[in-house]
């Protein structure tokens, strides 16, 4: 009973973050609060992405461009950039074509001509290789899984607040505080 209760409070808090804007402190708290996920857990398909507002130059950034979430088939087989075209398709990115030092320096709301070019950009943008790899990864006194990006500096960092849903941290060389997002489990 205590791990439901766990979970439930874990989704409680999670909720109330993603309802308003939250410090990275609070996004902090609840992250080291959460039990690790091992990588076998979460290597089940697709995931869809959610943010947490903590006022990270991110905020807003992947959402507004059309970004789903992420696919984990295997450990050595992970998309971790999924976008959705306009006309429904959801699929995977190369990171690396992904201009990310943008984020901050151009508004939101200017973003808005790339999910709509999302249709035309899709042969550019499109992988099937797989981009990163899962693997257990000690970090804030716990060894969680983590996904480690192929070829860009960055590692999204997960615990479990239930049995679908995943808070991560993106952990980017050069960034001074890490870009929190949720992962759902698609069924």
């Amino acid at each position: 009973m205590v791990a439901a209760d766990s979970a439930t409070d874990g989704a409680a808090r999670l909720e109330t973050l993603i309802a308003g804007v939250a410090t990275a402190a609070q996004a902090w708290d609840l992250f080291d609060s959460l039990p690790p996920v091992d990588a076998d857990e979460v290597t089940t398909g697709r995931w869809r992405g959610a943010e947490v507002g903590t006022g990270h130059p991110w905020d807003g950034m992947l959402v507004e461009t059309g970004w789903y979430g992420k696919q984990f088939d295997s450990a050595d087989h992970v998309q971790p950039l999924l976008f959705q075209a306009p006309d429904g398709e959801i699929f995977p990115v190369d990171p690396r074509r992904v201009p990310l030092f943008l984020a901050g320096k151009v508004p939101v709301a200017a973003l808005s001509p790339v999910r709509r070019s999302l249709g035309v950009l899709r042969p550019m943008l499109r992988t099937a290789a797989p981009k990163a790899r899962l693997r257990n990864l000690e970090f804030r006194g716990k060894s969680s899984v983590a996904m480690i990006y192929d070829h860009l500096p960055i590692i999204d960092i997960f615990r479990r607040v239930d049995a679908d849903t995943l808070l991560g941290v993106m952990d980017m060389r050069g960034l001074d505080e890490p870009y929190f997002f949720v992962l759902y489990r698609d069924r």
